[in-house]
């Protein structure tokens, strides 16, 4: 296939988003509303993704970015999946930083996680790499950066200084519940001594 039609057919392929796409954003006042497009990015708002099971919600940081990484962050979001003692995952956290690409970041800690991201992706192979709507599977240099080009990500990092990617478990875990407190013992009851009688107390 010719180099152009390539780029083309790559292009269409971020633009597509699933039609059932739904997020939920909380509002730093509190207000909540429902979108079916990949919400802006404001600070300190709360969006989940209603369409991916087990989708926790991501604060966005109180960093602004500018605008021609907010552009691209908002049409094609990253999101990069990931696992603990994982040296591909953080080859390819150091790939992501090193071109300033803002991106989000789930990690894959026990089996109810992997669970989830083996329904959403039908694969436990990490790092997996989400452009858009676009999964990428297993590290790829090549591969991760054609998608990151054609989603009009800059080659040259413009992240501002003290930007971090939010990380969260690929499921949100219940907080636990309140400790009980704890109830003093009541006294031991007094011990009756028998030995000598009490007053008014009759011996025999």
């Amino acid at each position: 296939m010719p180099a152009g039609r390539a780029l083309l057919a790559l292009c269409a392929a971020l633009a597509c988003t699933p039609a059932q796409a739904l997020f939920k954003v909380v509002n730093p006042d509190g207000t909540v509303t429902y979108t079916d497009r990949p919400p802006q990015r404001v600070p300190s708002t709360r969006v989940t993704n209603m369409a991916r099971p087990g989708s926790p919600a991501v604060t966005e940081p109180d960093v602004a970015l500018p605008p021609e990484l907010r552009q691209a962050a908002q049409r094609h979001p990253v999101t990069l999946y990931t696992t603990t003692e994982c040296a591909p995952c953080d080859t390819g956290r150091q790939l992501l930083a090193t071109r300033g690409v803002p991106y989000s970041e789930r990690r894959v800690s026990n089996e109810e996680d992997a669970q989830a991201f083996e329904r959403l992706f039908g694969t436990r192979t990490v790092p997996l790499l989400t452009v858009g709507a676009q999964a990428l599977k297993g590290l790829s240099d090549v591969d991760w950066s054609a998608y990151l080009d054609a989603a009009g990500y800059p080659r040259q990092s413009r992240l501002p200084r003290g930007w971090q990617a939010t990380v969260a478990n690929m499921v949100e875990r219940a907080p636990p519940p309140p400790a009980r407190p704890q109830q003093a013992e009541p006294p031991p009851p007094p011990v009756l001594d028998l030995s000598e009688p009490a007053p008014g107390r009759v011996r025999f």
